[in-house]
């Protein structure tokens, strides 16, 4: 995969189709074994929130650089804020807030952005070791 390509897909609700891509992905950037796994299920998570919390519609873009492999989930509404992100945490009594919580643990840096008003959910995932 070239360096810098980016790979756009939108966000509906064929989850494994986009599980698939993001696999596919992954796989041609240099990701293997579970932080292949751990970038799959992160973005499966944040497609989920923005069908679920978000405006129901929006894109996955994925590209890849010298350092590692980064997906912007765009919630086309701009629901999601970084207060969200922070305060994720499970509700047993409502059955949510897993999703948030799960894309923090499993990726290097996340971060919400607004533009336009929409919402950029930024995942990044390291394919080199960090610097000590």
């Amino acid at each position: 995969m070239i360096p810098g390509f980016r790979m756009q897909w939108p966000i509906t609700s064929e989850l494994a189709v986009l599980r698939e891509r993001v696999h596919a992905f992954g796989t041609s950037a240099g990701l293997y074994g579970q932080r292949l796994q751990d970038l799959v299920i992160a973005a499966h998570e944040a497609a989920v929130n923005v069908l679920r919390h978000g405006g129901g519609r929006g894109s996955l873009i994925a590209w890849r650089d010298a350092h590692g492999v980064s997906l912007d989930v765009v919630d086309a509404a701009g629901t999601l804020t970084e207060a969200h992100l922070r305060n994720a945490r499970p509700d047993p009594d409502r059955g949510g807030g897993v999703g948030l919580l799960l894309v923090r643990t499993l990726c290097d840096e996340v971060r919400v952005e607004h533009e336009a008003g929409s919402a950029r959910l930024h995942l990044r995932m390291r394919t080199t070791p960090q610097p000590r």
